[in-house]
């Protein structure tokens, strides 16, 4: 029996994949290792890989969360974990809300039969064409005038009297307001990819789960939703990406206790002074629940695609 043999790639190919995991590794190791770096030895340049490394960037940007006060720091002018806590807030809760509404309604498009499914169907795509710019200014407007309680009604005199202010309340500076429009945003996309899953599930299985006297949640929901987890990770990790990176949504409708950390990065610079060793610090700071997420959601694309495989 011959030995098989391979086709040996040209080494251009090599050279190739060596450059791309270069341009993806090298910049996060870049902000990674000047991170621990004093600002002037990354304004210099000269240090390379060589310096001494120090973890005032990190004290500066969680001095808001550390048990002890950095020596270096008169005064905490950065609120990383305040920032962190509301990302992390708006990033799960319009994930989950966005998986739930998308589910249900591709769910709908696929499986129910109505006047311009098709239609609805591409709408919802066509939607998501939408630069997130062009919402900018209407949504602005109308989270800060149409979407509020009158502090002459009955709710805004109750605001009014028990918390002071005005008494009216917006959506604007709320993380009810930012979540809505994420939840938005994302719906159309979401229930595209959804579809693609749903209307590969066999109507068999939901037939003889009907037959079995299932009602149309526990149809749904028992027996749709775990063939189609692989489609809902990667729903999910498409939808917490945008919310937990997006800046300039956030940056319009949040007011100072509901910024997220992307604001919060890019407030850090000024006309005078830009402290690259904490922006890298928070850089770093901010790419950790995306990954983590990630890879958790990854596990389970993994787990539903081999979950009927046959070992032989």
């Amino acid at each position: 029996m011959a030995a098989a043999t391979h086709e040996r790639q040209h080494p251009g190919f090599y050279a190739l994949i060596v450059a791309l995991i270069l341009m993806s590794v090298g910049p996060i190791v870049l902000m990674f290792v000047s991170s621990f770096k004093l600002d002037i030895d990354i304004i210099s340049g000269n240090t390379g890989l060589f310096f001494m490394p120090t973890i005032q960037n990190y004290e500066t940007a969680l001095c808001d969360i550390l048990w002890y006060e950095p020596e270096h720091l008169d005064f905490c002018a950065i609120r990383f974990g305040g920032a962190f806590v509301n990302s992390l807030i708006i990033a799960l809760v319009s994930t989950v809300l966005t998986l739930v509404i998308g589910c249900m309604a591709a769910y709908a498009l696929v499986r129910f039969q109505f006047m311009g499914r098709d239609s609805v169907s591409f709408a919802t795509l066509a939607v998501r064409m939408v630069p997130p710019a062009v919402l900018l200014v209407p949504v602005f407007g109308l989270w800060n005038n149409a979407f509020c309680l009158d502090k002459e009604g009955f709710i805004g005199s109750i605001i009014r009297e028990n918390f002071g202010g005005r008494g009216d309340v917006c959506l604007a500076g709320t993380h009810s307001g930012i979540i809505l429009i994420y939840v938005a945003m994302n719906l159309p996309f979401v229930i595209w990819i959804l579809q693609s899953f749903i209307v590969q599930v066999p109507k068999s299985l939901e037939e003889a789960a009907r037959v079995d006297g299932a009602g149309p949640f526990q149809v749904f929901f028992k027996v749709v939703l775990p063939l189609i987890k692989p489609g809902l990770a990667a729903a999910a990790i498409f939808t917490f990406r945008i919310a937990w990176n997006e800046y300039l949504l956030a940056s319009a409708l949040a007011d100072r206790d509901t910024k997220t950390v992307p604001i919060l990065i890019v407030n850090n610079t000024s006309e005078f002074s830009i402290e690259w060793g904490v922006i890298m610090a928070t850089g770093m700071l901010l790419a950790i629940p995306p990954i983590l997420f990630t890879l958790f959601a990854s596990r389970q694309i993994i787990t539903g695609m081999t979950a009927g495989a046959v070992k032989g």
